[in-house]
């Protein structure tokens, strides 16, 4: 019998270490898992907070037969393997894996914000999502954002030649 199954969305960013090689790693670790539906474009963005590089950043649709405290696990899973450091608020990092959307589900706790508390406020987050799931981001939602730096660079295929050292210019 197949156990019922939740659409739930991740935004993942990296900014530090081998952005590209961490991203497709986690993807491939999500892949791997079994809860993988598809993954946005690759987004460039300016970072938040300290100076520092800019990000390459995705949203990931899964389909999660557990409850939303195992995704969280399951995302800093993600981040410990890709040797993540917390030192600052909004500082540099190997690996970003935040809980955006769980089904239905809404939930504020200490732990755990769902959906993600800045999701609305984020260009980097809310124009992946719209790719994938158009009907959950308004017009209104992403021209609220619309001023900030982030621009598609590619799909999930440019992040693989991207990870693997290419340095063809192309863009998809």
């Amino acid at each position: 019998m197949n156990q019922a199954r939740t659409r739930a969305f991740v935004a993942l960013g990296a900014n530090i270490g081998n952005p590209a090689a961490q991203l497709a790693g986690a993807l491939d670790a999500l892949d791997a898992a079994g809860v993988l539906v598809a993954v946005s474009g690759v987004y460039r963005s300016a970072p938040i907070g300290p100076e520092q590089p800019e990000f390459l950043n995705l949203v990931a649709e899964l389909a999660i037969s557990e409850g939303p405290y195992e995704l969280l696990a399951r995302c800093q899973a993600l981040e410990t393997a890709a040797q993540r450091v917390r030192r600052e608020r909004w500082g540099p990092r190997t690996l970003d894996v935040d809980v955006l959307l769980f089904g239905d589900v809404q939930m504020r706790d200490p732990e755990l914000a769902i959906p993600h508390p800045r999701l609305r406020e984020r260009r980097f987050v809310l124009d992946p999502l719209a790719e994938l799931a158009p009907e959950l981001v308004t017009l209104g939602e992403l021209a609220a954002v619309a001023d900030q730096d982030c621009e598609r660079i590619g799909s999930v295929e440019l992040l693989r030649r991207l990870a693997a050292g290419s340095t063809a210019a192309d863009q998809d």
